[in-house]
């Protein structure tokens, strides 16, 4: 097969311009086409006038090499890439040294299920509730303002990416196709097939519900072992003269040891108390940047037009999205995270007493208004008592600031928020304007200033009015504010070696983006199969540890 990039139509086209865009790219004549698949569609919305599809699609044809040969100068036709997934090992017949897997969001789902298509009979630990249950809890802090520490928007089967935008794109280098299997698996549990080819994929929270119990079932039914309500309290190292340790098993709450030589950490960006348990018992850690912020709420309409002009609207553009960045006098960067076009700004806190804010939208992304997290980058030279000596610094940091947004908005779980308007101006918001939040369990008036570093509300202040030349209406001041945002990434890396094991733990493989090494639902899964791998692979090539 042949791949064609760069194919360009008219955003009111049919199937039958597409082929004939084929067509005349590659010089044949219809019979001499068999068919075709769309592997991305994406759009080109630079200058408003001049909206455009672009699309790549691999085509099968009957004179394959001889039109290869002739097109050989023109970048724009190449041969498909091998895509296929090929499963590294294979678990040989009466396998017991099970591996387990700590954590259920997707790097841990994925790591499980990748070891139990190998054979493997993985056991997944989650110390939150199966996805559905999780919900309701979930719905308890947003309805009634009720927080569950072990079962909330941070823990629980499928993840923080549950209830997010569900968004799938990322720009991890990915030579493995890694990525593609993991939006095959997903649409094989019952995701929307049109992941498989639209440039920024997304699931939305209802339907990631139904995928993640699927994913549970495919796992059960190879072998794999899935226990809720299993938190883990700590690891059994041995650990020899020179420090280097090597684990043995895991012990639950409950008092339960599980042996296992093989142990996948995919905890999480907010496990914090599982760092805090890792560093006790001498795991390699390091304090990491991360970044803090704010939610901002615009009316869609007016990201639509601004991003989209006349075509906003289109059913195949559907919610406009942006991406932003600005550097300030400050030295601080200021940029757009885990944009949710069309979604609500939902409560994200996992610790009593603090608040948290994330985005999320569903598939229709069809709510009234867009949010997206504007935040500031923040570093191990920022954190109290700094970080040389205490890789858990950035915890404690972020916990300062949740627990200051907790008292701003009135010690209640609602959230601390101002009108923009008011924020550029340095005083207090008292009443609502035109923008409605979508927080729940409600929202308190302020001045965010209280809750956020001098820096940070410095560079934000900059960097709106800069946001306002590139979409036109973003500093509005009736846009709402709503803090804070903390879990952008871990506070934490868990170092890893090549073979994706801890530098001085033997058998604990870290990952996902509680460990450093991903950031959202995708390269998070990606992880995950690279983990497998590596687990796998160690499983087959040497006996276990005595």
């Amino acid at each position: 097969m042949l791949r064609l990039t760069d194919l360009k139509l008219p955003l009111d086209h049919g199937d039958t311009d597409l082929k004939a865009a084929i067509l005349t790219r590659l010089g044949i004549a219809p019979a001499d086409l068999v068919g075709y698949t769309i592997f991305r569609r994406g759009y080109d919305a630079r200058k408003q006038s001049n909206i455009h599809f672009i699309y790549t699609v691999d085509v099968e044809l009957r004179q394959a090499s001889a039109v290869a040969a002739r097109l050989r100068d023109d970048l724009r036709v190449r041969p498909t890439p091998d895509m296929a997934y090929r499963y590294v090992a294979q678990a040989p017949a009466g396998f017991a040294n099970r591996p387990v897997v700590i954590g259920a969001g997707p790097c841990g789902l994925f790591a499980t299920l990748i070891l139990a298509r190998m054979g493997f009979r993985p056991i997944l630990l989650e110390r939150g509730k199966e996805v559905r249950e999780r919900t309701q809890d979930t719905w308890g802090l947003w309805r009634q303002g009720k927080l569950d520490p072990e079962s909330n928007v941070q823990f629980g089967e499928g993840g923080a990416g549950t209830f997010s935008d569900g968004k799938l794109h990322s720009q991890i280098k990915d030579p493995g196709f890694r990525g593609r299997k993991v939006l095959e698996e997903f649409v094989a549990a019952d995701a929307p097939p049109e992941i498989l080819y639209v440039s920024k994929p997304h699931i939305g929270t209802f339907r990631l519900v139904r995928v993640v119990e699927n994913l549970r079932a495919t796992i059960e039914r190879l072998g794999g072992a899935i226990r809720f309500q299993s938190r883990v309290a700590d690891l059994a190292i041995e650990r020899d003269a020179t420090g280097t340790g090597q684990v043995r098993g895991v012990v639950l709450a409950s008092g339960e040891r599980i042996a296992a030589d093989h142990v996948v950490l995919a905890i999480g960006h907010s496990a914090r108390d599982t760092f805090r348990l890792l560093h006790e018992r001498g795991v390699h850690l390091e304090a990491k940047p991360f970044s803090i912020g704010v939610r901002a709420e615009h009316p869609q309409a007016l990201i639509d037009r601004a991003r989209l002009g006349a075509a906003a609207g289109h059913p195949l553009l559907g919610a406009a999205d942006y991406k932003l960045v600005h550097h300030c006098g400050n030295g601080r960067s200021v940029y757009s995270f885990c944009m949710c076009p069309g979604g609500q700004v939902v409560a994200a806190a996992s610790e009593l007493g603090g608040v948290v804010t994330n985005g999320m939208s569903q598939y229709s992304r069809a709510e009234r208004n867009a949010n997206a997290a504007l935040v500031v980058d923040v570093s191990p030279a920022d954190f109290p008592g700094g970080a040389a000596n205490n890789p858990l610094a950035g915890i404690a940091f972020q916990r300062r600031w949740e627990e200051a947004a907790f008292k701003a908005g009135g010690e209640s779980y609602a959230a601390p928020a101002q009108k923009i308007g008011d924020f550029l101006a340095g005083r207090p918001s008292t009443e609502l304007g035109a923008v409605r939040p979508s927080y729940t369990p409600g929202i308190h008036l302020t001045d965010l200033a209280a809750c956020l570093p001098d820096y940070v509300v410095a560079a934000l202040r900059e960097a709106i009015p800069a946001f306002d030349r590139q979409i036109h209406g973003f500093a509005m001041a009736d846009a709402l504010l709503t803090g804070v945002e903390t879990r952008t990434s871990s506070p934490v890396r868990i170092t890893r070696d090549q073979q994706l094991e801890s530098v001085n733990t033997r058998g604990l493989y870290p990952g996902g983006e509680g460990a450093g090494y991903a950031g959202g639902i995708l390269s998070a899964a990606v992880d995950g199969i690279r983990l497998a791998e590596a687990v796998a692979l160690d499983l087959t090539s040497r006996p276990p540890p005595a």
